[in-house]
């Protein structure tokens, strides 16, 4: 037995004779890149060749795959309000290794940026205030944070966190049992670093401890910098939060199937010996540097099944089972193969870029902003030039008087309980006030929807956006939009749009957009300044900013 694997290993050495060995790995990609073996020498069986074999059986009750469950990963940009403090790493990326790094030890460790991972915190509740207004204007299209989502939530009772340092992993404990983060106070807490833990699988014993003898009804965190993410087997853990700068494929992957050893329990009700119950389908990645986990996921597909030459098509194979829900700050979706591939170049994917400008938090239409546009029979009338936008003034002036009912209705509640017949008047104005206002949106989105035609039209990209509308191509904007230059200046002086958000919109098409010409040997723009919607940034601080961060 050589257990220190193949580099310690020398065939000569080997004290018996024999025509032929067999090499076995479960993370082979370093033998393989070094020309080790020739393709033919090679035989692979992975996560999607058994999730295919579970797919394709013929006769489920005997499905020997079925217990195997599905992995989806989940990626998610974090607000700028939150990572801005970790943009340092090599290349100025977004650094997961600075975010949550730390001082002191045990109970005195704590993160450097502890504001900031407390932000992170409330993040993955769903409780992050700068983003609550925004996932309003979202609605349904909010994103889903694992410790948010219904569904999610009741599958997370037991997660593996990899933090990138043993002090990482003792402050975030320390954190996570502070006043403030009371809802983590459900969960037993184990840091699985340092020696006091232990090696192999004496670390996993206070793990299996805080499970208790039911982890159908007992929560648990694990925390780790590195033990526990190889040759070990928890049946209760349904996810893991890739909170650490791997670089690896290998390291990634052999950390993220952690979560996907089978989980099942026979003879549930006590009555069936031969029954058995699968309590874990599904087991979620959740990775906060969504351009790394995709160039991830194109590196260790890409090395999967020698025979074939094409990358997309790799990578197609693989995320059928391995679904990727990415979420870029305006809307979520899954992404397909040409999406991972291009997203992990460019930092979106087409299908992302597009649905940007289509989010509600693109254009504001609150009462304030409403009535400033009611009071401006100009900027009515230029509105109205759009075909979307005929009856406008009608829609505003229900939206209006509906709101201001609703409020005097409400304020009417809390000094007297309402009759039926006004809570249903009541319930009936919310409705159609709700209604109004959404098709406002929509009608502003349309609207919103043809400006990358009009940037692709024009090559004035070193210039802000609203300067190249109203002093350079102010004809061809006519053209695209319906809109004059005295219309638009109009539009943006009574706030109908969110300039930050428009702002990252107009950043990220051109981020693609170099990315794309890139690909094809092409470097059209050089250092040149690159315009936002409002702003014009530097060729370095684009480059920081939207190009060079994980």
């Amino acid at each position: 037995e050589f257990k220190g694997g193949q580099e310690y290993f020398d065939e000569d050495l080997m004290p018996i004779t024999t025509n032929h060995y067999l090499y076995l790995s479960g993370t082979p990609f370093r033998a393989i890149a070094n020309g080790e073996f020739l393709e033919e020498q090679i035989y692979n069986w992975t996560y999607a060749d058994e999730q295919r074999a579970k797919a394709d059986w013929k006769t489920p009750p005997d499905n020997p795959y079925l217990s195997l469950p599905r992995m989806v990963l989940m990626t998610y940009k974090l607000p700028d309000s939150i990572r801005q403090i970790a943009l340092k790493g090599e290349f100025e990326e977004f650094d997961l290794n600075v975010f949550f790094s730390a001082e002191g030890t045990g109970e005195n460790a704590k993160f450097v940026y502890e504001e900031f991972v407390q932000k992170w915190l409330d993040l993955i509740r769903g409780q992050f205030v700068d983003n609550l207004v925004d996932d309003l204007k979202m609605g349904k299209q909010k994103p889903p944070m694992p410790y948010s989502l219904p569904n999610l939530l009741n599958l997370l009772n037991h997660t593996l966190w990899f933090l990138p340092r043993v002090a990482s992993c003792f402050a975030m404990r320390n954190l996570l049992a502070q006043r403030q983060n009371k809802f983590f106070l459900d969960y037993k807490v184990v840091v699985c670093a340092g020696n006091a833990v232990g090696m192999g699988a004496k670390a996993l014993d206070a793990v299996l401890e805080a499970m208790d003898d039911n982890p159908l009804e007992s929560k648990t965190i694990t925390l780790s910098c590195g033990k526990l993410m190889t040759g070990v087997s928890v049946k209760p853990w349904t996810g893991i939060f890739m909170l650490s700068s791997i670089s690896t494929p290998e390291t990634y992957f052999q950390s993220a199937f952690r979560v996907q050893t089978p989980w099942t329990i026979k003879n549930p009700e006590g009555d069936s010996p031969n029954r058995e119950e699968i309590i874990k389908k599904e087991c979620y990645v959740f990775d906060f540097a969504p351009d790394r986990a995709l160039r991830q996921i194109a590196e260790y597909s890409s090395r999967l099944n020698p025979d074939e030459r094409d990358v997309e098509k790799k990578v197609a194979e693989f995320i059928q089972f391995l679904p990727v829900i990415a979420y870029d700050g305006f809307g979520w979706g899954q992404v397909d193969a040409e999406g991972v591939l291009s997203m992990a170049m460019s930092g979106s994917t087409a299908t992302l870029l597009a649905r940007r400008w289509q989010a509600a938090v693109l254009v504001n239409v609150d009462d304030d902003t409403l009535r400033k546009l009611m009071a401006n029979p100009e900027a009515l009338a230029a509105l109205e030039k759009i075909e979307a936008f005929r009856a406008l003034n009608q829609d505003i002036e229900t939206i209006i008087n509906r709101s201001d009912a609703i409020k005097k209705a409400k304020t009417k509640a809390n000094e007297k309980d309402p009759t039926k017949k006004e809570k249903e008047k009541l319930t009936e104005d919310e409705k159609v006030l709700k209604s109004k206002r959404e098709e406002i949106r929509q009608k502003l989105l349309k609207f919103a929807t043809r400006v990358p035609v009009f940037m692709y039209l024009t090559d004035f990209r070193e210039r802000g956006l609203k300067d190249v509308i109203t002093e350079l191509e102010p004809e061809l904007f006519r053209k695209v939009t319906g809109l004059d230059k005295k219309d638009f200046e109009l539009m943006v002086s009574l706030n109908l749009f969110n300039e930050a958000k428009m702002n990252e919109a107009v950043f990220g098409f051109k981020r693609y957009e170099d990315a794309s010409l890139a690909y094809t040997g092409v470097d059209k723009h050089g250092d040149l300044p690159v315009g936002g919607f409002s702003t014009v940034l530097t060729r370095p601080e684009f480059d920081e900013t939207f190009v060079n961060r994980g």
